[in-house]
C-alpha cells in the first residue's frame, strides 16, 4: 500500500473485522463502561480480560503504561464513509489508479526476486504466487508504507471510544497475546485501525494464521519476505482458495443478452452489497449456452458468476468461488476485481 500516507479501511482489517476478529468480549461492552468513564480506568477493565484470558501481568503492566487516547485516531473512525445512495462508482478509475505501471513493475520485481520461494508456497497452500504478490502490492505497496500509528494505543482508543468496542477490546487483547508470544514491542506500529505488517492483519488474524516461512522461528510479517508471503498464502488456504482455479476472467456478453434471466434470488450472508451485483450461478457451459463466453481457459464444470462492474457494454467478468476468497481479505469489488487483475499483469 508511495509515501507514507494515512490508511482507510481498506486494508484485510475490515474485511476481517467481523469474519475474522477473536470473540467479542462480553460485558465490558456497553454495561459496564459509562461515557465519562476514563481512559486509565477502561485500561484497568481491559487488563482485567487480558488476564483471565491467560495474558502474563508483566506484559499487561509494560502495554498499557503511559498509555493516553489518540484524538486523532477517533477523527480517522468517525470520518469514514458508510453506504453511499444511489449508483457505485465507476469501476476502471478505480482500476487504474490500483493496477498502475509501478504496481505491476513492483510486483513483478516481488515475483522475480522469490522464484524460488514461491512454487513452494504455492505447493504448500495451494495460492499461485502472483495472488499473493498482488496482495502484498495492494495493501502496502510491497511494504513502502505499513504505517506508523502505535497499535497498543490505536486499539485502546477505539475500544474505549465505544462505536466497536466489543471487537477492539478483543483485538487490544490478541495484541498483548503477541508480546506474550514474543512479538518485540518495537514492532507493534501499523496502520490507524489496528492492522500492521507487508499483509496488514489484524492481531487475531496474526495469532492464528501467520507462519515462519523460513523456519527460523520467528512469524515477522513486518521485514521478512518469506514469513510474508506464507501468512499471506496461509490466510487463503484457511479462507478456502481451491487449488487450480482462477479467480476469474474476462468475459463476452452478446448485446441481446437478457439479465433478467440470471439475476440471483438468494442473498448473500456475506458482504451482501457486493454479492447483490452478481448473477446467479452457473457452469460456463451454462453460460456459454447464454452467449457469455470466457475470454481464457475455464474449465467448462466451473461454477460462475457474472459481473459487470460499469453496467452492460462496459467490461464483464466471470467469476469464480476463489473471487469470493478475495472478498474475504476485503469485502469491496473493486478491490478485489483490482486484485485479481493486478494478479494477472504481473504474471505476464
Amino acid at each position: 500500500m508511495k509515501p507514507l500516507r494515512i490508511f482507510r479501511l481498506s486494508i484485510p482489517a475490515l474485511a476481517v473485522l467481523a469474519a475474522f476478529s477473536a470473540p467479542s468480549v462480553p460485558a465490558i461492552a456497553q454495561a459496564q463502561i459509562s461515557q465519562d468513564q476514563s481512559f486509565e480506568g477502561y485500561l484497568q477493565l481491559l487488563g482485567a480480560k487480558a488476564r483471565s484470558e491467560g495474558v502474563s501481568e508483566a506484559t499487561i503492566v509494560r502495554m498499557t503504561a503511559g498509555l493516553t487516547v489518540n484524538p486523532r485516531v477517533v477523527a480517522l473512525d468517525q470520518s469514514q464513509p458508510g453506504s453511499t445512495p444511489g449508483s457505485p462508482p465507476a469501476f476502471w478509475p478505480y482500476y487504474r489508479d490500483h493496477v498502475d505501471a509501478a504496481r505491476i513493475s513492483g510486483g513483478r520485481r516481488t515475483l522475480a526476486a522469490n522464484y524460488d520461494r514461491l512454487p513452494q508456497i504455492e505447493a504448500q497452500y495451494g495460492v499461485p504466487g502472483k495472488i499473493v504478490v498482488a496482495i502484498w502490492g495492494h495493501e502496502t505497496n510491497y511494504g513502502s508504507y505499513k504505517g506508523d500509528f502505535d497499535l497498543a494505543r490505536s486499539l485502546a482508543t477505539l475500544a474505549y471510544e465505544g462505536r466497536r468496542r466489543d471487537l477492539f477490546a478483543s483485538e487490544f487483547i490478541a495484541l498483548l497475546k503477541m508480546v506474550d508470544r514474543g512479538v518485540p514491542r518495537e514492532r507493534l506500529y501499523g496502520s490507524w485501525a489496528g492492522a500492521f505488517g507487508n499483509p496488514q492483519f489484524l492481531p487475531s488474524v496474526y495469532l492464528r494464521l501467520a507462519r515462519d516461512g523460513d523456519g527460523d522461528g520467528d512469524a515477522d510479517i513486518w521485514n521478512d519476505r518469506a514469513d510474508t508471503l506464507a501468512s499471506i498464502a496461509n490466510y487463503f488456504r484457511d479462507a478456502g482458495w481451491r487449488r487450480g482455479e482462477p479467480w476469474g476472467v474476462k468475459a463476452y456478453v452478446p448485446a441481446s443478452f437478457d439479465r433478467s434471466s440470471v439475476v440471483a434470488k438468494l442473498d448473500s450472508p456475506t458482504c451482501p452489497r457486493v454479492h447483490i451485483r452478481h448473477s446467479a450461478w452457473k457452469t460456463v457451459s451454462e453460460w456459454r449456452v447464454l452467449g457469455v463466453t470466457a475470454q481464457a481457459p475455464l474449465a467448462d464444470s466451473t461454477m460462475a458468476t457474472l459481473f459487470e462492474p460499469d453496467g452492460p457494454g462496459n467490461g464483464a467478468f466471470l467469476l469464480t468461488g476463489n473471487y469470493r476468497v478475495i472478498l474475504q481479505y476485503n469485502c469491496s469489488n473493486y478491490y478485489a476485481l483490482s486484485v485479481g487483475l493486478l494478479a494477472d499483469e504481473i504474471a505476464r
